[in-house]
């Protein structure tokens, strides 16, 4: 009881009774143990880790489907067991290209004019002299 009384002359607030630093104590300590106990919902993690908890279940339910779905589908051939198909080519046909052909030069007009304008014949221009 000797420490007790001790520790609130110790915290006692000047102007106050001394047990004032003692209650001010005590609210700081729960205040702090209520931030320890409480879940993450203090800080607003808990609403995004539902987030992400259904969104692992939709990726949970999509991958079940895609493994039934695939044990459905029939067997696929092992590489063993393909076979290929000869090829045969007609003697006619040209060998194939490894690029395209390339295309002649563009062809000029040989007239020796280059553009032709219209020409406008505009009212009262032919009358002034």
């Amino acid at each position: 009881m000797a420490q007790l009384q001790e520790l609130a002359a110790r915290l006692a607030i000047p102007g106050l009774p001394a047990w004032t630093g003692l209650l001010a104590l005590l609210i700081l300590l729960l205040v702090g143990l209520a931030y320890l106990l409480m879940p993450f919902a203090v800080f607003g993690v808990k609403g995004r880790l539902d987030v992400v908890e259904a969104q692992l279940d939709e990726i949970q339910a999509e991958i079940r489907r895609l493994a039934l779905r695939l044990s459905d589908s029939p067997r696929r051939m092992a590489a063993e067991e393909w076979i290929d198909t000869p090829v045969t080519r007609r003697a006619e046909e040209p060998p194939l290209r490894s690029s395209p052909p390339v295309p002649p030069p563009p062809a000029w007009p040989e007239s020796g004019r280059g553009r032709a304008e219209p020409r406008l014949d505009w009212p009262g221009r032919g009358e002034r002299g």
